[in-house]
């Protein structure tokens, strides 16, 4: 039951990952305003493609379970510094203040999953277990 419930959060976690790579690609220009609105000006196309390709790799990776850790990697890379700058509830005006702060706190939350992947990896249904336990058949002279 347990390996289950670990392939169901990982599934949970990478769908956010690849939502959002998937929404930056189709409204790519309307994610550009917005980096320039939150002051993610230098290289716009640069970060864009770069996080596009990280959030992609690190949900595939992610999703089954082939090193996880560089997965994890990836995808905090981009999770943390956009959480903080985007969803810092302590400068917003009060009107988005609270909406801000449940977000944030959301997004602490996939952090800590994330983390917890990290530390302890994954189930028995990852293709690193796959792999780990195929044995090639001995040669015959």
């Amino acid at each position: 039951m347990k390996d289950f419930v670990d392939l169901f959060a990982r599934m949970c976690m990478s769908a956010i990952f690849m939502f959002e790579a998937f929404t930056s690609v189709k409204f790519i220009s309307r994610t550009k305003d917005t980096m320039t609105q939150y002051g993610f000006t230098w290289n716009q196309d640069f970060l864009l493609y770069s996080t596009i390709v990280a959030l992609t790799i690190g949900s595939i990776f992610l999703l089954i379970g082939y090193r996880t850790t560089f997965a994890v990697f990836l995808l905090l890379m981009y999770w943390i510094p956009v959480t903080c700058v985007v969803y810092s509830f302590w400068d917003d005006p009060a009107n988005v203040r609270n909406i801000h702060s449940i977000i944030f706190m959301k997004n602490i939350a996939i952090t800590g999953g994330l983390l917890h992947v990290w530390i302890y990896g994954t189930g028995k249904f990852s293709v690193r277990r796959i792999i780990g336990s195929a044995r090639l058949p001995k040669e015959k002279w």
